[in-house]
């Protein structure tokens, strides 16, 4: 049997930061017949918080290993070290919604890295407030939904999200350059699931054409940043950010493109870091294991 047939897991979880830990996960791991491939650990000095992420693969060649025993087991450490905690099995693929406006430049990025194998998710539909992004879902054979929305019809429009996430059994929802600001209720009720993009000149150039307003202000980094959602408009924990170098000789419509390009890359990393299950939340921000 090869590793390809066994079980591998994912196990994570934060706990306050006491001795002990790390050796109780892997003599843990060894009861269960787990060989540890992966381990990252972090410990917050601040928070007094201790963070891992640990990559397990089945040692019996009999693969008979359920991953709902094994966070059965796990409780009675979990409850010791009060410890909030998750076991993913590897083989199961997370099912995501990309939401987006008319800027499709995140969105093609992220239908090709799942196409060739680059990005393990399965993007079970792709959700608009504009038809422009239909045809392109139509070519990958996604599901498109539109879902027209102002401010008569925000709750309505809501709901009908709603039951799309519930439809598709959605894991988490992708805000590829999506231009609508989500309610309260939604970005409460799916905390820690809804990943947004936008560029890095918040709080610096507001509202329209912010590439513009960077040109004439002589900027010399753009950048991008992925956070998680919440009810604190473009405040969310921050998963990934990087930045592109512009000169004075740079057009506007040059920076617009070196933008684009940022914001591609930068959900790329943060959607690819959220389902390999390297994000975990620190309170107001994010430990990530790279």
């Amino acid at each position: 049997m090869n590793n390809k047939d066994k079980t591998e897991l994912i196990l994570t979880l934060s706990c306050p930061d006491t001795s002990g830990i790390v050796a109780e996960v892997a003599g843990f791991m060894a009861e269960q017949k787990l060989t540890i491939k992966e381990s990252n650990q972090f410990g917050d000095s601040e928070t007094d918080s201790f963070f891992m992420r640990v990559k397990a693969l089945s040692i019996s060649n009999n693969d008979n290993i359920d991953i709902s025993d094994i966070r059965k087991d796990f409780e009675v450490i979990a409850q010791k070290r009060q410890m909030q905690f998750n076991v993913y099995n590897t083989s199961i693929i997370p099912k995501i919604i990309i939401m987006v406006s008319k800027f499709d430049h995140c969105l093609v990025d992220l239908l090709y890295r799942v196409k060739t194998g680059e990005l393990k998710a399965e993007i079970a539909a792709i959700i608009s407030n504009h038809s422009d992004t239909e045809e392109l879902a139509k070519s990958y054979n996604i599901p498109f939904h539109l879902i027209k929305v102002n401010s008569e019809n925000k709750k309505n429009a809501e709901n009908s999200l709603e039951s799309l996430v519930s439809k598709y059994n959605a894991e988490a929802i992708i805000l590829a350059r999506y231009m609508q600001i989500l309610s309260k209720e939604i970005s409460d009720k799916y905390n820690s699931k809804i990943i947004n993009i936008h560029h890095s000149f918040l709080p610096s150039f507001k509202g329209a054409s912010p590439y513009k307003q960077a040109y004439k202000r002589g900027v010399k980094l753009i950048g991008a940043t992925a956070h998680f959602v919440t009810s604190d408009l473009d405040e969310g924990p921050i998963i990934e950010q990087d930045v592109a170098r512009v000169t004075h000789v740079t057009s506007p419509a040059d920076m617009v493109a070196a933008g684009r390009d940022v914001e591609r890359i930068v959900l790329f990393r943060a959607v690819k870091f959220y389902i390999e299950r390297r994000v975990l939340l620190n309170k107001h921000k994010t430990i990530v294991f790279n």
